[in-house]
């Protein structure tokens, strides 16, 4: 039978006015196979310890027993660090680094040397969704799976995928509301408040933030608006969950700088400076309706069932850059625009899970099926005439004006991608502590792209394949576990702009080891050695101008990644990551033995937190960490490097009562030594490479109830 747990309507983010055993509670409530109740006393958290996730085997699994590799970006460790972007969030889990963002309009990562913009990895409460950029007021924690994860989750690409797992409606009443500001002038406030509905089953949840912000180079704002209602019903055996999300936002179109071709290295031109216009700039609107339905089955069988729809809509004005001639300082440039666009995504799955012993042995059997459904339109293209009047080292802004000419030929853009898929998994437990994991999944597709008027259908393929999984987990000793897995990937390439028609599909394979340590109450660490190989690679090119998607090969990334995170003392957290990342073009007429662009061979990061205990009727904690990013290479053909680069950052924040209710005065300074560094580049040329923020300081305070 269903049960509500007094805990379960806790606000996460009530924990930071409370002690230090306080701070390391439970955070959301889940299912368990155990007692198939709505809630559970086991957490999924402590403070900076991950514990449990349903990512790998889409059940309540401890990560000691899972056979990849996870990590977890806490809710402790967001509000801590004051996360306002999936870029901040995942400079905590190792091998991972940002790819071409497309001016800054779209999340887009490189984990174990595989990734890109708009590649189908970063999920939200385990769903594709339509958003350009996924982390929102409504995120309550990030998760990675790491690795081939496509036999539970389909078409995905090899390095792993991303889940955000948003906050949800609560039955007890809580809330706070937040305001904030930054050194580069403006900030934001949120609210967050949820609880019962009296005399009901039902709990809810609003949530809403606003920012108004400058951008820290030239010239800019940064805005958004949020409004996320939700709503949970609870009965003895099921549990409802709708929510909605609208957002509206407005950025600059930012590329970048420029890499000086002949030395490769950045030009020399003060890193605030733009390139671009004052219109140079996207606007766009989102909306994402969820339902998600759990019901108990039997005493050891549940069925959850989970759908959203979202769309995406933007319009934007950009200044392309052209060529550069680095003698004259000359930047050629053309006003190019995207007017009309819109993504929609349906995502669904239905996945009926339970615990069974058959042949002396215990099992945990997955059952499932899941569709997706993607389609991407750019109606109006629109391409400006060159113009040669830009010197970067003696700017004179005005002079292009945004353009207004539709171009036929790169026009009507269509990307559909249709993928019904069912699945199965048996995790069986052969003794106390040896567990095996196999899983099978067939995946249909159905694929068209291509542009132009009239329309050119540069890709129309549909297909199927079977994708397996094996994996097996021994437990060397209490809080400590040793791991293998193999597991097989494809997915389809497509491209609206392709030079030589439809793109083989992706396919690769993968093989981990790990090791597993948890100390109760403590730190969770995992270390994992793999090898993954992927042939028929995307990457993309420019030709004319214009830019054109092509496949390598075959492709090689081999590696080692440590992360860890908890509470290594009393008084004392520490969230910490390495990662080793070997990637080499095995097989390509032109690429062999190049690595792929903005992969970094070493990463690294650490950040450290400690609880002063009570200090002037309050409490004190503090914290300090930095990250380091090695060479990367800035385009296939290898011609220039992105150089390597450590960031530090520092909080401190005091927890009190204002007006007899508990709140939280925190002071963020991000990039302490103000380090001009490079994120990221196009991957394609040196005429754009992202800069990183110089030194910032975010003050803000929460009032809870």
């Amino acid at each position: 039978m269903i049960r509500i747990h007094p805990l379960a309507g806790l606000i996460a983010g009530v924990s930071l006015v409370t002690s230090a055993a306080a701070q390391q509670s439970a955070s959301d409530p889940v299912i368990t196979l155990d007692e198939l109740s709505v809630t559970s006393e086991r957490p999924i958290s402590r403070g900076y310890q991950p514990v449990r996730s349903s990512l790998a085997t889409r059940s309540e699994t401890p990560l000691l027993r899972v056979p990849q590799a996870v990590a977890v970006v806490t809710e402790q460790v967001l509000q801590d660090q004051q996360v306002r972007s999936l870029d901040e969030a995942l400079v905590n889990v190792s091998g991972i680094t940002q790819t071409n963002t497309v001016g800054g309009q779209r999340d887009a990562f490189i984990r174990r040397g595989f990734g890109e913009n708009g590649d189908g990895s970063i999920l939200r409460d385990g769903l594709r969704t339509a958003l350009q950029r996924s982390f929102m007021p409504t995120t309550q924690r990030v998760e990675v799976l790491k690795g081939p994860a496509s036999a539970l989750y389909g078409i995905l690409d090899s390095g792993g995928l991303i889940n955000i797992v948003t906050k949800k409606p609560r039955f007890v009443e809580a809330g706070y509301v937040e305001t904030w500001g930054t050194s580069f002038g403006g900030g934001g406030v949120e609210l967050d408040h949820t609880g019962p509905i009296a005399g009901t089953s039902l709990a809810y949840r609003f949530i809403a933030q606003g920012r108004n912000q400058e951008y820290w180079r030239d010239f800019g704002m940064q805005s958004q608006q949020v409004v996320a209602p939700s709503l949970t019903w609870e009965g003895d055996d099921t549990r409802v969950t709708l929510a909605y999300e609208w957002s509206h936002y407005r950025m600059p179109f930012d590329r970048g700088t420029i890499f000086d071709p002949r030395t490769g290295k950045p030009v020399r031109v003060p890193r605030e400076r733009r390139f671009d216009e004052r219109w140079s700039n996207t606007t766009g609107e989102n909306h994402v309706a969820s339902l998600s339905v759990e019901r108990a089955l039997a005493d050891t069988w549940k069925a959850t069932f989970d759908y959203a729809f979202s769309h995406n809509f933007f319009e934007d004005n950009q200044t392309r850059r052209v060529s550069f001639n680095p003698v004259t300082g000359i930047l050629t440039r053309r006003a190019d625009a995207t007017q009309d666009a819109n993504t929609s995504v349906h995502a669904a799955r239905l996945d009926v899970v339970g615990r069974e012993n058959l042949l002396g042995f215990g099992h945990e059997f997955l059952l499932g099926a899941s569709y997706d459904y993607f389609e991407a339109t750019r109606s109006r293209l629109i391409r400006g005439a060159n113009d040669a009047r830009f010197n970067i080292y003696a700017p004179v802004y005005g002079r292009l004006a945004p353009s207004f000419t539709v171009v036929a030929r790169d026009s009507n853009q269509l990307e559909r991608l249709s993928t019904p898929s069912v699945y199965a998994q048996d995790t069986i437990s052969l003794t106390d502590r040896l567990t095996v994991v196999g899983g099978l999944r067939y995946q249909y597709f159905d694929q068209i792209a291509g542009r132009g008027l009239p329309f050119v259908r540069n890709t129309d393929v549909s297909g199927g394949r079977v994708v397996p999984r094996v994996g097996l987990v021994y437990l060397l000793a209490d809080g400590l576990s040793a791991y293998g897995s193999y597991s097989q990937t494809f997915r389809p390439n497509t491209s609206v702009a392709t030079a030589i028609g439809a793109l083989p599909p992706e396919e690769g394979e993968a093989y981990e080891i790990g090791l597993k340590m948890e100390v109760a109450d403590g730190v969770t660490a995992t270390a994992a050695l793999y090898d993954i190989v992927k042939s028929n690679v995307l990457y993309t090119e420019v030709v004319d101008g214009i830019t054109y998607s092509r496949t390598a090969g075959r492709v090689g990334s081999r590696g080692f990644e440590l992360d860890v995170a908890g509470r290594i003392a009393e008084g004392w957290s520490a969230i910490a990551t390495y990662a080793y990342t070997d990637v080499t073009v095995l097989a390509d007429p032109t690429l062999k033995g190049n690595t792929l662009p903005n992969v970094a061979p070493h990463t690294a990061s650490l950040f450290l937190t400690h609880d002063f205990g009570p200090v002037g009727g309050g409490r004190l904690r503090a914290g300090l960490g930095g990250r380091y990013v090695g060479v990367r290479a800035g385009d296939a053909a290898n011609t220039f490097t992105l150089p390597d680069y450590a960031v530090l950052d520092a909080f401190l924040a005091y927890d009190t009562e204002v007006v007899g209710r508990p709140a939280t005065v925190q002071l963020n300074l991000r990039n302490l030594t103000d380090e001009t560094y490079y994120l990221s580049s196009l991957g394609t040329n040196t005429l754009g490479v992202a800069v990183g923020e110089p030194f910032q300081a975010l003050v803000s305070a929460r009032l809870f109830w």
